[in-house]
């Protein structure tokens, strides 16, 4: 069974925001865990309606997103498109989340560091 995930991001971060993105990953997966491709679409400008047109013209499967405006989380749901949406963090780490099963809606996989006020 063929796979498709997307990710918009913005570098190696997941985009902070659905309709603000301007890239967004495409991975396709088989066999359950095989990555058999990745690209990178690049967008000619923000929107939420040509990424939600992306998703379906590729016929992908699966999003992991930042925020996203609750009528395209409803449309796309409606589109069968599971969503795990309101992650912070990098890609990578949120792709592999997923890969182990272990990825949810609103996860923070970035950690903040603070400066030491005294150093």
């Amino acid at each position: 069974m063929i796979h498709k995930i997307i990710i918009p991001v913005h570098q190696k971060d997941i985009a902070p925001r659905f309709d603000l993105a301007t890239e967004a990953l495409i991975i396709l997966i088989s066999n359950g865990s095989v990555v058999e491709e990745e690209k990178t679409i690049v967008l000619p400008r923000s929107s939420a309606d040509e990424l939600c047109h992306l998703l379906l013209s590729e016929n992908v499967n699966t999003l992991i997103c930042g925020a996203i405006e609750d009528e395209y989380y409803q449309f796309l749901k409606w589109k069968k498109i599971h969503i795990f949406d309101s992650i912070v963090g990098d890609w990578p780490t949120a792709f592999k989340r997923w890969q182990e099963n272990n990825l949810t809606s609103g996860d923070i996989l970035s950690t903040r560091r603070i400066e030491d006020k005294d150093a």
